[in-house]
Parts: C-alpha cells; structure tokens; sequence
C-alpha cells in the first residue's frame, strides 16, 4: 500500500460542508503518517478524468468527500479496480454511506476511520449495480419517484422544499405506469405499478428505505414493486417508506434477483440521485465491484 492518497472532493456539496470537510479529513489522514493530494475539478466530467488519472497512477485510496452525488462520481474511478474507496459523507442525503455504517457529516470521525482502516486492511468489498457503463451503489429509482426527481430539477426556486412540492404536483397529475419487465433474463411480465425501485443499498432520498431490506454484499438487488393503486392508497403507503414498513403492504412487492430489464413509456431513471437515463435499460448486481475502507454492515449507521 502506498502512502499517499487522493481526496476527492466536491466543495458545494451540502450547501458547502465539502469544501470545510476537506480539512479535518485531510489532517486526519495525515497525522496518520499518510501524505495526501487533493483533487477537485472544473466540473464533474473533469474531476472524473482526474480522479481516473489518481487510481491508474496507483493511489492508495480514493477517498470521496461529499454527497451521494460525490460518492457516485467517485464508483465511476474506482468500480472493477483493486483501489479502495473512502467515504467522508456530508452531502444532504447521505444514503450510501448510511447503508454501510459510515459516519456521517463528521468528517474528523471519517477521515480517522478511513486512516484506521488503510493500516490495518479493514475493507469490505460490496457488490455495485451497473447499467452500461454506469455503475451504482445504492438506488435505481423508476416511477413516481423518478417523476417528483423530474420535476423537482426543473424548478429553479423552492430550496430543500422544492421536492416536497414536487411531490404535491405528481400527486395531482398521478397515473399508473406501465412496465415491461424481466428478472434474471426470464420471460417479460407487463404490469402496471407506480414505480419500481432497483436496491442495491435500502435506501435514497436522505433515508426513504424504498428496499429497507436490501444487503449489500449479497450478489442481488432488491427490487421494489409498488403496484397499481390509487392515490389515496399512494399517500398512505408513502409515508411509511420512511420505515420500511411500505414492504408489508399488499400493494408492494419484493423480488431479489442478479439483473433486472425494465422498459417503459416516458419514464427517466435515476442512480444514486443522479440522472442515468430513459427507460429501457438493464441492471446488473456486480458482485464484490468496490472494496469500501472501514464499512461496517449494512443498516448500522454510526451517524445521522
């Protein structure tokens, strides 16, 4: 293991807690005898190139300091390579680094774990979802969730409410979406269902356990049906993703599977928060595709 490590790091994430996070992470890591460079970037296309360039130069560790924004930019770099990932969390959601135990908006805390881990060799390979050439660690989103995703990035004003009201507004104009779907290459299913959500992680939205019981290094995503229903069903259910109890309702249903094919009319998909594309698209659970430095097991978060 070389000394030096890489910070990657985006200075606007959580209302600019990056740019302040980056210190304390970067003074534990070094008082723990390792030297560290920083990368940032023009825009995130740049900061990929250059996070890339670290993890073929041999870097020791890949450390992401942000959101879930960061953290998916950063499985790009690292996914498929022997080259660890660390996790300083201090974005707004915060879901894949709540999923594997890590702290959270404590950068201190996370950049001694991260050195902590690099010393003694605690990483935990987990498994990534990938469509294409994209990979994911915690949620693929398809549905009514997608949609309020839609229109909350299309309003310019609102702030953290924005989204709430981005709900309201999909609420109103509510309608079943029909799927085609396939699990594990079988035969093709229509059904007509408010949203399907891909886990490779429980949860998204900053802790909404769409697949409260999704494990991470199992090979196998979890995979959220909920159904046909209306939407005063809709607004009952909802709410109770918050705790997982969603999954007992008779509307939802769970399928656990290594790769699903989703197709449907209208329909953008979101990865980890981030935009991936138009329905159709195929997902895959990549077994053991990342080795994450000092993750503890799945929903044991250490932070809130």
């Amino acid at each position: 293991m070389t000394s030096e490590i890489t910070l990657f790091v985006n200075p606007t994430a959580g209302r600019g807690r990056g740019a302040s996070a980056a210190q304390p992470a970067a003074s534990a890591l070094r008082d723990a005898g390792f030297s560290v460079r920083t990368v940032l970037g023009e825009d995130a296309d740049d900061a990929l190139r250059r996070a890339r360039e670290a993890v073929a130069g041999g870097t020791g560790a890949l450390i992401a300091v942000g959101g879930d924004g960061m953290m998916s930019l950063a499985l790009q770099a690292v996914a498929g390579t022997l080259t660890p990932l660390g996790i300083v969390a201090v974005g707004t959601g915060n879901d894949f680094a709540r999923a594997l135990g890590m702290p959270i908006r404590d950068p201190a805390a996370a950049g001694r774990l991260a050195a902590q881990a690099l010393k003694g060799g605690a990483v935990r390979e987990i498994d990534l979802g990938r469509v294409g050439e994209r990979w994911f660690g915690s949620v693929l989103a398809s549905g009514f969730d997608s949609r309020v995703n839609d229109r909350g990035n299309r309003m310019g004003w609102g702030g953290r409410f924005k989204y709430d009201l981005a709900i309201l507004a999909e609420l109103a104009a509510f309608k079943p979406i029909t799927y085609r779907m396939s699990l594990d290459g079988g035969p093709v299913r229509e059904i007509d269902a408010t949203l399907i959500a891909v886990g490779n992680g429980s949860t998204y939205g900053g802790g909404m356990r769409i697949c409260a019981d999704a494990v991470m290094d199992d090979g196998l995503f979890d995979v959220t049906v909920v159904g046909d229903c209306s939407r005063a069903t809709l607004l009952k259910v909802f709410p109770r993703v918050y705790k997982g109890t969603h999954l007992g309702h008779p509307v939802v249903t769970v399928h656990r599977v290594s790769s699903i094919t989703l197709e449907a009319a209208g329909v953008t998909s979101y990865a980890d928060g981030e935009p991936l594309g138009a329905l159709p698209l195929t997902a895959t659970c990549v077994r053991g595709a990342v080795r994450v430095l000092g993750a503890g097991s799945a929903g044991s978060p250490t932070g809130n």
